[in-house]
């Protein structure tokens, strides 16, 4: 599931008074859009005029670009409420994952049957995954072939690659027609992104179907332009 803000509030204020003795004010939570780390407890730290530290603009951060099993959410939420306990009774730790937030951790996974580790980085899956549903801007070659094959290829938004490829792939003999598209569509995440003089064979009705809401592109083989 992918948190809201109103989830996490709902299992702050559980967890708080399960596990924390209702101990932690409520703090502002954020929603970000982080790829590395699912949650994150943030504070701004100074020094007051007896050179004690201070903690100032506590949030909680889950990232919204995560769907997790509902268990694994609720251990990251702990997890950060845990760094939050430290910072609130103004405990000393020796590093953010230091003894002190180890032997909380532990006591409240055998007490509560948790499984909070001392990291929820995202995994390389997780992030490849991220990445297949990005939406991201491409720039589209379409190949129609003389033997009636089409084709397509996923080139950089450079400019002298762009007409690299087109000019080359169109002079070729067996070639009948390129046409260029600018998409956002996931669906051309999957195609490496290069200039490299290859296609990927597709059927003609996936590939039309794919690019009907792309932008045509008009080239005059020096410069591309949109077409209005």
């Amino acid at each position: 599931m992918i948190a809201t803000v109103s989830y996490i509030e709902q299992k702050f204020d559980e967890f708080n008074h399960l596990i924390f003795d209702g101990e932690l004010p409520r703090i502002p939570i954020v929603q970000s859009k982080a790829t590395r780390v699912v949650g994150a407890f943030t504070c701004k730290v100074r020094k007051n005029f007896w050179g004690k530290k201070e903690y100032a603009d506590l949030k909680l951060r889950i990232s919204t670009q995560f769907d997790l099993p509902e268990n694994e959410l609720e251990d990251v939420i702990i997890h950060e409420m845990i760094h939050y306990y430290i910072v609130y009774h103004k405990l000393n730790d020796s590093s953010s994952h230091g003894p002190l937030f180890k032997q909380l951790m532990n006591d409240i996974n055998a007490k509560f049957g948790r499984h909070i580790t001392v990291s929820h980085k995202s995994t390389p899956e997780q992030r490849e995954q991220l990445a297949a549903v990005k939406k991201r801007w491409h720039v589209i070659a379409v190949v129609t072939f003389k033997d009636g094959k089409t084709g397509i290829k996923v080139l950089p938004r450079i400019l002298p690659r762009i007409l690299y490829y087109y000019n080359t792939v169109k002079s070729n003999s067996g070639v009948a027609n390129v046409a260029l598209y600018m998409s956002n569509n996931i669906f051309f995440n999957r195609y490496p992104n290069s200039s490299a003089l290859k296609v990927h064979y597709l059927d003609k009705t996936i590939i039309e179907a794919q690019i009907q809401d792309a932008e045509k592109l008009h080239c005059n083989g020096v410069a591309v332009i949109k077409e209005k």
